[in-house]
């Protein structure tokens, strides 16, 4: 299972964020995951809910994935096309002039923490 790989990663850079940033507590992780990234979203939350006791500030976070389409663009045609419908061979003009466009990104796109209170100056 790769995911736990990929999950102590991200939630080390979550820890190293907080760290940075002064936070107190991570409350929550939003992850771009594209459906042809080879995440599997339950193993990765599986991984994700394990491997968080283990840090400093996220062991209460919640994961929110949020799956990216799969996009090919053909070259020859011009046309773009769901790739885990067609995989490399355009639907349009059978061509494998093709690129992925989006669908295997797997980014952290948002981290929600709490801060400690700031000194009012009056």
């Amino acid at each position: 299972m790769h995911e736990l790989g990929i999950v102590v990663k991200v939630l080390e850079q979550v820890d190293a964020a907080a760290e940075e940033n002064g936070a107190e507590k991570v409350l929550g992780v939003t992850m771009e995951v594209g459906e042809v990234s080879s995440i599997v979203p339950d193993l990765f939350t599986d991984a994700f809910d394990w491997a968080k006791k283990k840090t400093r500030y996220a062991q209460d976070a919640k994961l929110n994935m949020i799956i990216i389409e799969g996009r090919t663009y053909c070259q020859s045609c011009g046309e773009t096309y769901r790739t885990t419908e067609y995989g490399r061979k355009c639907p349009h003009c059978g061509s494998f002039e093709t690129y992925l466009l989006t669908g295997d990104q797997v980014i952290v796109k948002d981290i929600s923490a709490t801060f400690p209170e700031q000194e009012q100056t009056g």
